[in-house]
């Protein structure tokens, strides 16, 4: 069995000669990654297309990575304007800007029709959103990205227990490592996230970054129980190149993914590579 399309629920497009735009890429702020030489590298969207071209990838979402996060949205707006592509764009939101000044920031993406929300990003319990963040992210109509490690889970799924938009966990619940402590860890909070409504669902990727391997064998825990949890109707994958691509290229990571999910039958790959991922962003 093939995997017939796919829509790549995690993408960015980079180029680390602008710095001010990604001083992560040109050495100017400290990242926790180890080795990120592999990713520092020129990705736009004919290389992704390029190093993606067995996979019939129709479509792909664009998530934030820039620290020029209004005016990514606007150049990617722009790009998808004249190419197609990307089809969805999540943007980013700094806490520590300011509930004002984050407003108006959505306020401005709002006029992109691909903007579809955005990812919180920070330091220390920041990526946890408070009430007036996820409130004005519902009064918009927009999707919420939780980006939090295994022990912010259970909070993260407190901080939006009583909320009813789109709920998108990125990168498999954001393991640190394959220690057993932190899959035990992480096993309590997927639960908590998972037992809350069907508007919270499940983005299967990143896990190269802290498995720093793309084998099977070794994601098999992390993506089956996911499932397991979630449900197939509430997860999707995506590629988080060129980050994972560290450890691996793209047709290495969907052997594995396409490895992983054989034993389904196609109706349900489809909404796992493909049609979830549609019908949660609108594409």
């Amino acid at each position: 069995m093939t995997i017939a399309r796919v829509v790549d629920a995690h993408v960015h497009l980079w180029d680390p000669a602008r710095a001010d735009w990604y001083p992560f890429l040109a050495g100017m702020q400290e990242l926790d990654m180890g080795d990120i030489s592999g990713m520092c590298r020129r990705f736009d969207q004919p290389i992704y297309f390029s190093e993606a071209a067995k996979w019939n990838v129709q479509k792909f979402v664009h998530v934030a990575a820039s620290a020029k996060l209004v005016d990514e949205t606007r150049e990617l707006d722009e790009l998808a304007e004249a190419t197609g592509h990307p089809d969805v764009i999540i943007g980013g939101l700094l806490p520590s800007a300011g509930i004002a000044e984050n407003e108006r920031q959505l306020d401005v993406q709002l006029a992109s029709e691909r903007f579809r929300g955005v990812r919180v990003v920070g330091e220390g319990d920041e990526p946890i959103p408070t009430p007036e963040i996820v409130g004005a992210l519902q009064d918009r109509g927009l999707i919420l990205e939780l980006m939090v490690h295994p022990d912010q889970l259970i909070a993260a799924a407190a901080a939006i227990d009583a909320w009813d938009l789109p709920v998108v966990v990125e990168h498999t619940g954001w393991p640190r490592s394959n220690e057993p402590a932190e899959y035990e860890l992480w096993k309590t909070g997927m639960a908590a996230l998972a037992g809350l409504r069907d508007n919270v669902t499940c983005k299967l990727s990143g896990l190269a970054m802290p498995m720093q391997s793309m084998d099977a064998a070794i994601f098999a825990p992390w993506i089956k129980h996911a499932i397991e949890l979630f449900g197939a109707d509430r997860c999707m994958f995506g590629s988080n190149f060129p980050v994972d691509g560290m450890h691996g290229t793209f047709d290495d990571l969907y052997r594995t993914y396409d490895e992983l999910t054989a034993d389904l039958d196609e109706s349900t790959r489809d909404k796992l590579f493909a049609g979830n991922a549609e019908r949660i962003y609108g594409s």
